[in-house]
């Protein structure tokens, strides 16, 4: 992209809120002055994810300021996911970044992002953490247990990936045309494979309130994201199956040969450990199979992913 054509470029910034209301106005002025220094035109696209509290209310007072702001309410709480879907699916730009509402991806980072994309020829410029800033210490182990489970099911390097990232008009169009209703936005924008760059930066502590993101969340995404990107579980569970056939046929030889050579002896307490292992193994396998089954279920009952209940458009 050469200099001349910068100031036509129009950037899409998809930002999804869930209970980001106390902190709005400050956090889209600091976007704007950011968004300024690029010399590139944008709009703002803001999702309500159901938010409880008054976000809705403020993004219709930010409207009246930005005359480039458009905004949907989602009817209930989808989840962050989903209500990226939403934006991404109302983002004109040449160019969409993705990023938080809650002030924790660095708006200053934006003509940072914007020149290296202009620069490199990248198709994705993602932000990369280096430091998870505040999280506790079992949020870390369990990000980067997730990661590591991923990594070597999937085969795709997301340690310190987040959200936070800026892709082209292709990249976009492309994510946009998997209809997948169990979406993990992070692994599927790796899976496409186009060109990316990195840039590195620290995730800084929340303006105000707390993260919407319990452990039963990032359970449940962590479930989709591993079953969404490998079918290695359900192998596990073969795999298991055949090494404990193999182990019973060995124990059935052993326990015929100590039959007929007149010297069995009673072993209730090895029945019972055996009807306890295997009863572990087939309530394990039963649950692995049922995640998938579930992923299946979700998928073809067709339902839409998010249902708008309001709509702001932007002002010519």
């Amino acid at each position: 992209m050469d200099n001349g054509s910068l100031s036509t470029r129009l950037i899409s910034v998809v930002i999804p809120l869930y209970k980001e209301g106390s902190h709005l106005s400050a956090f889209l002025s600091d976007l704007e002055t950011a968004l300024q220094e690029t010399g590139c035109r944008f709009e703002l696209v803001l999702v309500d994810d159901g938010s409880p509290d008054d976000t809705w209310q403020r993004i219709k007072d930010e409207a009246r300021a930005f005359s480039s702001l458009r905004a949907v309410r989602l009817s209930r709480n989808f989840g962050k996911e989903l209500a990226l879907c939403a934006g991404l699916e109302r983002a004109r730009g040449d160019a969409v970044v993705v990023m938080d509402g809650d002030g924790q991806h660095p708006p200053s980072l934006l003509p940072v992002m914007i020149k290296k994309w202009r620069t490199s020829g990248a198709d994705i410029v993602q932000a990369v953490k280096t430091k998870r800033g505040s999280e506790s210490l079992t949020g870390k182990l369990g990000a980067l247990l997730f990661y590591l489970i991923l990594n070597k099911l999937s085969g795709f390097e997301l340690k310190g990936a987040s959200d936070f990232k800026l892709m082209n008009r292709k990249v976009a169009d492309t994510w946009l045309a998997m209809r997948e209703r169990n979406v993990f936005f992070r692994g599927m924008t790796a899976w496409m494979g186009f060109t990316t760059v990195q840039i590195p930066f620290e995730v800084v502590a929340r303006r105000t309130g707390k993260s919407g993101w319990s452990y039963f969340k990032r359970s449940k995404l962590a479930l989709i994201g591993i079953t969404t990107f490998s079918s290695f579980p359900l192998h596990l569970v073969t795999f298991a199956g055949v090494i404990f056939f193999i182990f019973a046929v060995g124990l059935g030889i052993q326990t015929l040969y100590l039959k007929l050579a007149g010297r069995a002896f009673t072993g209730f307490a090895t029945v019972i450990l055996l009807e306890l292992i295997i009863g572990s193994l087939l309530m394990i396998s039963l649950g692995i199979i049922g995640e998938y089954l579930a992923r299946i279920y979700e998928e073809v009952k067709g339902r839409p992913r998010y249902i708008v209940m309001e709509s702001i458009e932007p002002r010519e």
